[in-house]
């Protein structure tokens, strides 16, 4: 922990972009900050903190409704506080030089995945009108990956981005901004990873501003690629994942999970998330925002070798992936277009024939942050597919679209969640809704 400051704590009813002041900690906020409540009785979101913590902060901004602020220092601690797992985002460095990234670092990791499964709890009930008490919402937890306790949740990802400013410095951005700090360690990266970035870090890369992609694939030792405003980058190589027993080609420059074990996590638990008594291979099964295939082809496993299915994806990239890691399944296609144009194209054009196979189907989505809203959630409900297997990166957004389809009359049937993200607020989540 830090020395307390030279500033006095603020007194006074006002915030100010600034000033010093004392909190108590409430719990946990979505984006991995915790609330707290000014004097004035302004809702106060603080960085680098805990639940029930007495801490100093500084504000950083003031909005109308509520303020944000950033730990200076812990006045009083909870028994779950531990040294940070980055030493360069810890208390020990102002806010502003505080690497990003690794908001629960300060925290154990079992008791980070607590974090998130609060927050996931009431976006599912706020947003998604389902009660506390319900069996989804009552038995939920955050699921571990296969030794991240054990490693405190380090050297987990495979993909790593470096910034590089316009004097040519290289490393991440501080947290909650696009400035580049100075590091000397990068622990949730892959080994091979941090040891070519922190060589990157020290020797430059000779010019920017810019940034400098690591990549640590299944099939190839650690790439890095350097892309810098106004020069020429070498183009993406393609590169090999493995899942199982299944390989998977993908863009070097492409999505793909970050996590070493994540892939896999997620294949697996669409293919349990989905209900074999609804699942009909001759279906107009969907995997939209499909990626290279990776879900499209745990649908299309479970169905067999004569699985209908329909990949749909906005990268034409990741489409020309997608047609060949599908390619085993003589139903299987690859489509370039936008998810809710697609959708709306469907619901105008689908004729009879196509609109009973549609009305089989087993729809597989991985939307994006922002999640899939309310234009693809009403075009889904006309076509009436009968299982929805739903993968949300965000849980405000899971919430609200898990309230669009309820209204509908699609409910929620089941429902996991995976801390794919140590160290960080992210988590994932995969929930399968039925027709009412």
């Amino acid at each position: 922990m830090t020395e307390p400051r030279a500033s006095r704590p603020a007194a006074g009813p006002e915030l100010t972009a600034g000033a010093i002041v004392d909190l108590e900690i409430g719990d946990v906020a979505h984006g991995g900050v915790l609330v707290a409540r000014h004097q004035s009785g302004r809702v106060v979101f603080v960085a680098d903190a805990l639940p029930g913590e007495r801490v100093r902060a500084r504000v950083a901004d003031v909005k109308k409704r509520f303020a944000r602020a950033e730990t200076l220092e812990v006045l009083e601690a909870s028994p779950e506080r531990v040294d940070h797992v980055w030493p360069e985002a810890s208390l020990d460095r102002d806010p502003d030089e505080r690497a990003g990234g690794a908001e629960f670092g300060h925290a154990p990791v079992a008791f980070g995945r607590e974090l998130k499964r609060r927050v996931l709890a009431d976006a599912l009930t706020r947003f998604g009108g389902l009660d506390a008490d319900s069996p989804l919402v009552a038995a939920l937890a955050v699921e571990g990956l296969p030794g991240d306790d054990a490693d405190r949740g380090r050297h987990w990802r495979t993909r790593v981005t470096l910034h590089v400013d316009a004097d040519g410095r290289v490393g991440p951005y501080a947290a909650r901004s696009h400035r580049v700090v100075d590091v000397a360690s990068l622990p949730l990266a892959f080994d091979d990873i941090e040891e070519r970035a922190l060589r990157a870090i020290a020797d430059g890369v000779g010019g920017g501003p810019g940034r400098v992609d690591f990549v640590a694939p299944s099939d190839h030792d650690t790439r890095m690629r350097v892309v810098l405003d106004g020069a020429p980058a070498r183009e993406p190589g393609r590169i090999v994942e493995r899942v199982r027993d299944r390989e998977f080609s993908v863009s070097e420059a492409g999505f793909w999970q970050v996590h070493r074990h994540a892939a896999t996590t997620l294949f697996d638990a669409v293919q349990q998330a989905v209900d074999p008594g609804l699942l009909r291979a001759d279906a107009d099964n969907l995997d939209l925002y499909g990626g290279v295939g990776l879900l499209g082809a745990a649908l299309a496993e479970l169905g067999g070798a004569g699985t209908r299915l329909r990949s749909v994806e906005a990268s034409a990239d990741a489409t020309a992936h997608a047609e060949a890691n599908l390619a085993e399944w003589t139903g299987a296609a690859a489509t370039t277009a936008r998810v809710d144009r697609f959708l709306r194209g469907l619901v105008r054009d689908a004729g009879a024939a196509e609109r009973d196979r549609l009305r089989a189907a087993t729809v597989v989505l991985d939307p994006p942050r922002a999640g899939a809203g309310r234009e693809v959630v009403d075009a889904l409900v006309e076509l009436a597919p009968a299982q929805l297997v739903y993968v949300a990166c965000d849980p405000v957004a899971l919430g609200r679209d898990t309230g669009l389809l309820r209204e509908r009359g699609y409910e929620p049937v089941r429902l996991r969640a995976f801390d794919l993200f140590p160290n960080t607020h992210h988590v994932e989540a995969v929930a399968a809704f039925v027709r009412g």
